[in-house]
């Protein structure tokens, strides 16, 4: 079975929208958890420009609460890893974005950035905090990644939703496949995230044991459309009866 962590990002950008606390960031979450999600992902940006630090302890306390998962994403800056070493997450996802970034668009180079990575892993596992870096399917140092001590890599799906329902979409699919037994075959577990939906997400779980998806612009673009139990039923259900984690 395939986790399922929703990010909560574009629910924070609309609250941020307006001077108040709506939408509450902490109901929505307690809301997705109830109906059935693995875990809750938060990416702060320096800017805070969508989460917040301040959400990511508020949220690890309703994780907490319902026996579920926080991921907690971002660059490790030192003020990052400061909230991250507090909260104490059961994942944290280091991903290689500048602070102007309007998303995660590539993976880490493994070989140049093999040092600062294998410093930042350790100082979290010495917390008993779960480590995934995020990585591109073609990336030509992806064979580095278990060099950095981490628990689990997260492809960067973008390629793949960008190219879905296309012949070029079919020959990503295999080489993301590659890229997910070699990860495996190394020793890390593997997770995945970016663009994913509920169209492209079944063919995409068939193809290798993802222990995790995040899912978090399409979830709430498709909430919109269809409902959040209508949503979450299908998102639970693509991930239990396809995903063989």
């Amino acid at each position: 079975m395939t986790s399922l962590s929703i990010n909560l990002n574009k629910i924070a950008l609309l609250r941020n929208s307006r001077a108040r606390n709506y939408p509450d960031l902490g109901a929505f979450a307690a809301r997705l958890l109830s109906l059935g999600a693995d875990g809750i992902t938060l990416h702060p940006r320096p800017d805070q420009r969508h989460a917040r630090y301040q959400d990511v302890k508020d949220l690890a306390s309703i994780c907490d609460e319902y026996g579920k998962e926080l991921n907690v994403e971002g660059y490790p800056t030192p003020e990052f890893l400061a909230v991250v070493k507090q909260v104490f997450p059961a994942q944290c996802t280091l991903v290689p974005d500048s602070p102007e970034q309007l998303t995660s668009d590539h993976g880490w180079d493994f070989a140049r950035d093999q040092l600062f990575l294998r410093d930042v892993v350790a100082q979290l596992k010495d917390l008993g905090i779960r480590t995934s870096l995020f990585a591109d399917h073609d990336g030509t140092t992806l064979e580095l990644a278990a060099a950095t001590g981490t628990d689990r890599i997260e492809l960067y799906t973008g390629p793949y939703a960008q190219g879905y329902g296309s012949s070029s979409g079919e020959m990503l699919l295999e080489r993301y496949c590659d890229a997910a037994r070699a990860v495996q075959e190394a020793g890390m577990g593997v997770n995945a995230g970016h663009d994913l939906n509920l169209q492209n997400l079944p063919r995409f779980l068939a193809i290798a044991d993802f222990l995790e998806v995040s899912i978090g612009h399409a979830f709430v673009v498709e909430c919109i459309e269809q409902g959040v139990e209508s949503v979450m039923t299908q998102y639970l259900d693509i991930c239990r009866r396809l995903g063989k984690g």
